[in-house]
């Protein structure tokens, strides 16, 4: 016989006076989680008990029925209302919704307390982010949220922006198909197809972490913090019509620019704008360049100007700064170091003091004439203006003559002719005459013209006697070291700081520029580079560069160590470790001329004791491997962290191999053939040789990937590598 259903009676509900009520000892909750009494206080003023009280008779020692009743579940709320009474927001009578559990009930009361905070299911995020949308959209403001469930307005905003993401990744976070972390990644960038699309390319990858989808969805976008950005100024970008993405769940250092060909138009244009303002100086050229290449001004003389005076304010200034400087500098002479205050006001005083002396320079109008100006950007996104570069074509031309003694019509043989006179060279040309000490040079003068005038001397006659005072001069400099020094120097410095075909030198010394026509983008700002510049721009400080007299008189008297140092920077400008393509007609280098180049710049790397890693040179994606093939990369990888790490870099594609490969290259100091010594990889393959011998069977330390160590506790990562 079929046994009856059990009707189920509920416990009946009842409203019973607040100072009738008391917390029982019953109630399991002891910690305090969750949102606090003060905040749930607030809320149920605001909108009332949403829940009842789940309550018991109190009993006498007989187990009679008092007047109050115990609270077994529902405790937090009580103290709300308590907190509310205590206010005297709340009646102490005020009716309380309440359900009674009957006293002589089977269940307990911690029963009843357990199961009430333990079969309650938290909402899922996504129904929260929905819910906030709703409440967006029956028109509560982000701040009105913000109040009515005590979070913070940025926390609405994310949330409201976590449900605005493509419908079809929202539902795969709703099916746990991805993480919280991943979900606020795709947030980056507002185009629900791009989403949809780099969660298709990431969800079967091994690399689907938050910051390569946040790569992925902005690697067509321009970074805030681009030099570009901060010239035009991201306020400026979004008034031209510029979207900006931004995250707003991690630091993204200003967002990114989306729309790149903006940003180059404005900086164009503002570049320009900055260039047309300089017209009105009178430059003869001004060339505008978001980038300058490394050696821009390569074969170009730098013109010499001097710095605008001060006015009699400034030079007061000036002075004022100067004797506060000394005198604090004089008053703690003796001390070993200044204190903290006084440190910190002679830094303000040599600030104060550099503005006064980095004033404009003033040039030669006529030079100013025949010279131009670059305009770009420096490394920092400010405006960078360089002037006074004149171009070899621009250079004046001094033309000098020569007539034979009859005066018939010059000598049109061509070749250069030194003459006396150290700032001009003069050449051979029809109508030209020679002069020496800006006048004339004297002919024959047994040979006079009808008028008293003297004929210029005969060009073969020149050349003989040239030819006397050459071969003079190379005896006495021969016997003449510190003259021959001054000489040389004279010749590299101006080689090096003019750059001009117009320069002309008694000295067939040269230093030729090389220019580095194949280049890494990055080679401009790079540590060494940065190096020389300041330490051609010190040289170039102090040398008196417009007046050849003025120095020679400045290397005469300059110490040993700094000619030597001085020779040493220009002689640099004419290094050429370069490797070019070998020409087999005969035009540029042949194959044996480069290999005794390169074997050539190998020992004087030695000399100088070069190490490409403390030059700043390291493997990354775009400077070295995502140029080579994948077993290029796995080589590099295998002789730096061994077979075992390359051996799990093998499967995976060219531009994930390579992004992996810059991580663990990063700090290893590994460099390519091409810029290894040769001394030092001849001693480390003996190392590697010898290590082996020693324990062929030791198992390899392997370092591992990425994505085998991101989630993986302390330890198991070499556990891992040991299996």
């Amino acid at each position: 016989m079929a046994k009856a259903a059990q009707n189920i009676t509920l416990s009946p509900s009842r409203d019973i006076p607040f100072n009738k009520l008391v917390l029982s000892q019953s109630n399991v909750r002891r910690i305090k989680a969750g949102v606090s009494v003060e905040e749930l206080a607030e809320d149920i003023a605001r909108r009332g008990l949403l829940q009842s009280l789940n309550v018991r008779p109190v009993l006498d020692a007989d187990g009679v029925e008092t007047d109050t009743f115990e609270i077994p579940a529902g405790g937090r709320r009580f103290q709300a209302l308590s907190l509310l009474v205590k206010q005297k927001r709340l009646a102490k009578a005020a009716p309380i919704p309440c359900i009674v559990r009957d006293a002589a009930s089977d269940i307990l009361a911690e029963d009843d307390s357990l199961a009430e905070n333990m079969q309650r299911v938290a909402l899922h995020p996504l129904d929260q982010f929905r819910a906030f949308v709703a409440l967006r959209e029956k028109g509560q403001s982000e701040e009105a949220i913000a109040a009515a469930f005590f979070v913070t307005p940025q926390i609405v905003k994310q949330r409201l922006k976590l449900a605005s993401v493509a419908p079809a990744l929202l539902e795969v976070y709703a099916e746990d198909g991805m993480t919280l972390e991943q979900l606020m990644a795709f947030t980056v960038h507002p185009d629900h197809g791009r989403q949809v699309q780099v969660w298709d390319a990431v969800k079967n990858s091994w690399n689907k972490e938050p910051y390569a989808i946040r790569r992925m969805l902005t690697e067509t976008s321009v970074r805030a913090s681009d030099r570009r950005a901060v010239f035009v100024g991201v306020d400026a970008y979004e008034a031209a019509g510029g979207v900006v993405l931004r995250d707003l769940f991690q630091g993204d250092d200003g967002g990114w620019l989306e729309d790149p060909a903006l940003l180059d138009r404005l900086v164009s244009e503002k570049l320009q704008a900055e260039a047309e303002a300089l017209t009105s100086e009178g430059w003869k050229w001004i060339e505008v360049a978001t980038d300058l290449p490394y050696g821009y001004s390569h074969g170009l003389r730098r013109l010499a100007g001097d710095p605008a005076p001060m006015t009699d304010e400034e030079s007061a200034s000036h002075a004022t700064l100067l004797a506060e400087y000394r005198g604090l500098e004089e008053e703690y002479s003796g001390q070993d170091e200044y204190p903290e205050e006084i440190d910190a006001r002679l830094g303000q005083l040599e600030i104060a003091m550099e503005a006064f002396e980095q004033r404009s320079l003033i040039y030669d109008p006529a030079e100013v004439a025949r010279a131009g100006v670059f305009v770009t950007l420096d490394r920092d996104g400010g405006l960078a203006i360089y002037r006074g570069y004149v171009r070899p074509e621009d250079e004046p031309r001094e033309e000098t003559a020569v007539q034979d003694g009859d005066g018939a019509d010059a000598m049109g043989q061509g070749g250069d002719l030194g003459v006396s006179n150290w700032n001009q060279s003069a050449t051979s040309a029809v109508g030209t005459v020679i002069t020496s000490g800006g006048h004339p040079i004297s002919a024959d003068a047994s040979d006079e013209e009808d008028d008293g005038a003297l004929k210029p001397l005969p060009e073969r006659l020149v050349m003989e006697l040239t030819a006397h005072r050459t071969l003079a001069l190379r005896e006495a400099i021969g016997r003449s070291p510190d003259v021959a020094l001054t000489l040389l120097l004279l010749k590299l410095v101006t080689d090096t700081f003019r750059t001009s075909s117009a320069s002309g030198s008694c000295l067939e010394a040269t230093v030729r520029h090389v220019y580095m026509s194949a280049q890494a983008p990055d080679l401009k700002n790079s540590v060494v580079a940065k190096l020389v510049d300041e330490r051609h721009a010190a040289w170039e400080a102090d040398l008196p560069l417009g007046d050849d007299a003025a120095l020679w008189d400045y290397l005469t008297v300059l110490d040993q160590g700094s000619r030597l140092a001085l020779l040493a920077h220009c002689l640099s400008f004419g290094i050429n470790a370069l490797h070019e393509k070998v020409n087999p007609y005969g035009a540029g280098i042949s194959a044996s001329g480069l290999t005794r180049r390169m074997a050539h710049a190998d020992f004087v790397a030695r000399a100088v004791d070069l190490d490409m890693v403390e030059a700043g040179w390291e493997p990354t994606v775009d400077g070295y491997l995502n140029r080579v093939p994948k077993a290029r990369i796995l080589e590099a990888v295998r002789e730096a962290k061994g077979e075992g790490t390359a051996q799990l870099l093998d499967h995976l594609k060219k531009g994930e191999m390579a992004a992996e490969a810059e991580r663990l290259l990063k700090g290893s100091g590994w460099l390519p053939e091409v810029l290894r010594r040769a001394d030092l990889a001849a001693s480390d393959g003996e190392g590697i040789a010898e290590g082996q011998g020693e324990d062929a069977s030791a198992p390899e330390d392997i370092d591992l990937p990425a994505f085998l160590t991101a989630d993986l506790p302390d330890g198991d990562a070499s556990m891992m590598a040991a299996e």
